[in-house]
């Protein structure tokens, strides 16, 4: 569980970042957590955006991916989500 100093740090670290997953209308799939997972064990920190098409609300996607990728819900804005997750790497020193 990220405090807020943590959460206000990797905030600002995902702001440069662009979203490397989209949920479209087929909503989240195993595939789909499968990959998230590998990305977050690759980068620590990725942004997930849901397209208009998506027939779950942005908070039920982050459960959903949270749940299955055991990763915290940085922030969530708009129809972005940031997710991360700490790795062996130790990028982000939090």
């Amino acid at each position: 569980m990220l405090n807020s100093k943590q959460k206000k740090f990797l905030r600002s670290e995902a702001h440069s970042l662009k979203p490397i997953f989209q949920v479209g209308k087929d909503g989240v799939g195993e595939k789909q957590i499968n990959s998230i997972n590998d990305a977050l064990k690759a980068k620590e920190l990725i942004k997930v955006k849901l397209l208009d098409t998506c027939p779950e609300t942005v908070n039920e996607v982050a459960l959903e991916i949270s749940m299955g990728t055991k990763a915290d819900v940085v922030h969530i804005i708009g129809h972005t989500i940031v997710f991360y997750k700490s790795s062996e790497k130790g990028i982000y020193k939090i």
